[in-house]
């Protein structure tokens, strides 16, 4: 009897929730028809904005990623159709509501002990205890599955839908769905076979959905046939890392994810997440601490040298759980290695920038910004070509942009013949632009043009 009144208690302090809360907060709005498709038509306008921004260059192919990344995920959820409550009871209402609810409070315990106590039946207790432990349906997971259902009809009207296929991918994976997810993203690949992007997509689900999380195989060829449309692509050389990792290659690995790691932000997570993964790398290779950098003069020999027969390896956490495999294929074509070393002998080039702030905006500013001065192509990928970091209290300053400075030993300063140089003031410190940062730009220069480049910041991002 003990546990039948514990039991009792908590389903009427259950029930006294249910009651009680219309008088505590006001009911949720109901959802506004054709909600979902608004939410789909957003989604489709600002991937639109994104990629417009990827195609003027103020975001590179990795930002564009992460964003696209976050869109999708915003969408999971709002097509959810989750909603919150946002109005408020009357003053004048809330003194009645609360005395009813103290009232109820105190009435329905009583009435309900004393209902049982002249019809209840113990007899009963084990079937009510029973009902009452019944497991109710995963709310999340109802929720991605009534999302696949959607798009599964979507994709069957629109089968040509590219975007689709990528998102029902994604979302089985999600879901656990591994294999499900690979086929979707076949699908994908299928429509549009020679976009870099796809073959990265479709690379990555494959070696997720493999048993052993192995990139080796088919996987690898995608990311040899992305690197060799865009030698450039970060996800493309992250992957070929991997690839070279699993493959034993330790070396050549950590020289890849070094090219990437100078693009990012030192204090950011991907930066801390890619030094893990070239740690591991360092220590499968036994190469010592103060001899692991290896320039770019050095990286294609290293490449070549460095296949070893090694135990199964296994990344860190930041490797986002795909594993590495006892090396077992020691013929690899080293693209990101084989860039660095032809671009190691190009003539060295430099730009002396003069960088000014325009007074009007030193009211916006504080000292301690952050300020990136840059060289980008004319006509060439977004990447900057060089960059430096200088802060506010800095300028204004000269500084000089040369190859050692390269973000990617594969793009240069010496590799192109046109370039724009421009300044940027950070508030985050984060290389990303973001809307309301100031900034100013050069028109196309000379790349070895003798006479300084003067940068005046005076524009506001919009």
């Amino acid at each position: 009897m003990i546990i039948f009144w514990i039991l009792a208690g908590i389903l009427l302090a259950l029930s006294l929730v249910f009651v009680l809360a219309p008088l505590v907060r006001p009911l949720p709005p109901d959802t506004a028809p054709g909600q979902d498709r608004l939410n789909l038509e957003v989604f489709q306008q600002r991937l639109k904005e994104l990629d417009a921004d990827l195609e003027a260059g103020f975001l590179d192919q990795a930002q564009y990623d992460a964003a696209r990344r976050d869109l999708e995920r915003e969408l999971l959820y709002d097509l959810d159709g989750a909603e919150t409550a946002a109005t408020t009871e009357h003053s004048s209402s809330a003194l009645s509501r609360w005395a009813m609810a103290l009232v109820l409070t105190i009435v329905v315990p009583a009435a309900t002990v004393l209902a049982y106590l002249e019809i209840g039946r113990t007899d009963l207790i084990d079937q009510r205890q029973t009902a009452a432990m019944t497991d109710s349906p995963n709310a999340e997971a109802a929720s991605l599955e009534e999302l696949v259902q959607q798009l599964e009809k979507r994709l069957e009207q629109e089968p040509a839908n590219i975007d689709g296929w990528m998102m029902l991918s994604r979302t089985y994976l999600a879901m656990g769905r591994l294999n499900a997810g690979a086929k979707a993203m076949e699908r994908a690949y299928t429509l549009a076979p020679n976009e870099v992007e796809l073959k990265i997509a479709y690379a990555e689900v494959l070696g997720l959905a493999d048993p052993n999380k192995s990139l080796l195989g088919r996987p690898a060829e995608l990311i040899a046939e992305a690197l060799e449309l865009d030698p450039t692509n970060t996800n493309a050389r992250w992957f070929s890392g991997l690839v070279a990792f699993q493959r034993g290659q330790y070396q050549a690995a950590r020289t890849t994810w070094q090219s990437i790691l100078d693009t990012l932000d030192p204090e950011s997570e991907e930066a801390g997440n890619l030094r893990q993964m070239m740690d591991e790398a360092q220590r499968r290779a036994g190469v010592p601490a103060e001899t692991a950098s290896v320039t770019p003069s050095e990286a294609g020999e290293t490449t070549t040298s460095d296949t070893e027969t090694a135990a199964p390896a296994t990344l860190p956490a930041a490797a986002v759980n795909i594993e590495a495999e006892t090396p077992s294929d020691t013929t690899t074509t080293e693209t990101s290695a084989d860039i660095t070393e032809t671009v190691a002998a190009a003539p060295q080039s430099s730009l002396t920038v003069a960088v000014s702030l325009d007074p009007h905006f030193s009211d916006r500013v504080s000292p301690e910004d952050t300020v990136f001065v840059f060289a980008r192509a004319v006509q060439g990928p977004p990447m900057p070509l060089a960059v430096q970091r200088l802060q506010v209290k800095d300028l204004p300053a000269t500084v000089t942009l040369d190859d050692s400075q390269a973000m990617n030993p594969a793009l240069r300063l010496s590799a192109f013949e046109q370039v724009r140089v421009g300044a940027r003031v950070s508030k985050s410190g984060q290389a990303t632009p973001q809307p309301g940062d100031l900034f100013g730009e050069s028109e196309p220069v000379q790349r070895d043009t003798e006479t300084d480049v003067r940068i005046r910041i005076d524009q506001v991002r919009p």
